[in-house]
């Protein structure tokens, strides 16, 4: 194989490194498919590669009102209802799909960063809302500096449908919680090299540093290899995963790190 090297998706400049789908139908780098189980899609949406304008900050209908007392901030109401969110937390999102996932409570402690989310296109944004609490969601594997292979990874608390699939196994353990390989993909030109492998290893070396136990996969055996982000059992029986759940259609793979 070809000499590699392995980058996290943190950023811009990394983010335009995610190379195309083998069916150009579908992109990487618009796709919201684990982390929306309602609407989620694969498909190549184009506009979703421009920035996201900043969200208009929202103002109280009493202040509008010119006969309405000025709000007090050194005094609060002890009844009022507690908000979920800080006034003017950076965190805060409109979106569900942009709620920062629990803490790994096994993971190591680290000072939070806050994640970007304005000024980027949305699937950055998406992959970088773990930052300072669960590190990257993606790697890109280049191989003679070019990008071949994409991962999407992290815990099962960032992708609701991963957590829906596997809540039809009952027979899967509940704790701890695994993480989670969502999309493992390389270029049509870059197939049977080798690179997915190397990644997929790369990614579950560095779960076990975050404080993980374990990973799961979940093939979807209807699709074709092009349009399925989750490869075959084959492949992950490779890398030393079982079949946890033998399902015709839905299979789950799983790794003990």
């Amino acid at each position: 194989m070809t000499d590699f090297r392995i980058v996290d998706v943190s950023g811009p400049d990394t983010f335009r490194l995610i190379p195309p789908c083998a069916d150009p139908r579908f992109d990487h780098r618009t796709c919201d498919y684990w982390e929306d189980a309602d609407r989620g899609s694969k498909t190549s949406r184009p506009s979703w590669l421009e920035a996201r304008a900043p969200q208009p900050a929202q103002t109280s209908t009493l202040a509008d009102n010119p006969f309405a007392p000025p709000a007090r901030t050194d005094d609060p109401n002890p009844f009022a209802p507690a908000s979920r969110q800080p006034v003017g937390d950076p965190f805060a999102a409109a979106d569900e799909l942009f709620v920062v996932p629990d803490e790994n409570p096994f993971a190591p402690t680290a000072t939070r960063e806050r994640p970007l989310r304005e000024g980027v296109p949305r699937k950055l944004a998406l992959l970088d809302r773990g930052r300072g609490v669960f590190g990257s969601y993606a790697k890109v594997l280049l191989a003679a500096d070019e990008p071949v292979a994409y991962c999407q990874f992290g815990p099962l608390s960032a992708y609701p449908r991963a957590s829906r699939l596997r809540a039809l196994y009952p027979q899967l353990p509940d704790a701890p919680l695994p993480a989670v390989v969502t999309c493992i993909a390389t270029t049509a030109d870059a197939r049977r090299s080798g690179h997915a492998r190397a990644l997929v290893e790369e990614v579950c070396r560095d779960l076990t540093e975050r404080g993980f136990s374990a990973v799961e996969a979940y093939p979807d055996l209807t699709l074709s290899e092009d349009e399925s982000s989750g490869a075959r059992p084959a492949f992950w029986h490779g890398l030393g995963f079982v079949t946890a759940v033998d399902d015709e259609r839905y299979p789950v793979m799983r790794r003990e790190l």
